[in-house]
């Protein structure tokens, strides 16, 4: 299945949801948010949102600082 992945076309290798694609590309859940298809998802809503060829991904790492 291919998405757009930070506005790049990337292969989801094999995930099914977006917690899956979490878990495949190795980052820190405490760390990121993420848009669906232009929408923000709640932590808990990963689980539950499949994955259909053509979605667009964004991956927005939270960074702490002073």
């Amino acid at each position: 299945m291919t998405i757009s992945l930070n506005g790049e076309l990337a292969d989801a290798r094999g995930a099914r949801s977006v917690q899956d694609l979490v878990r495949v590309f190795e980052l820190p859940a405490q760390a990121i948010l993420i848009e669906h298809n232009g929408l923000a998802l709640r932590r808990g809503e990963w689980k539950e949102k499949e994955l259909s060829d053509g979605d667009i991904i964004e991956f927005i790492r939270v960074v702490a600082g002073g």
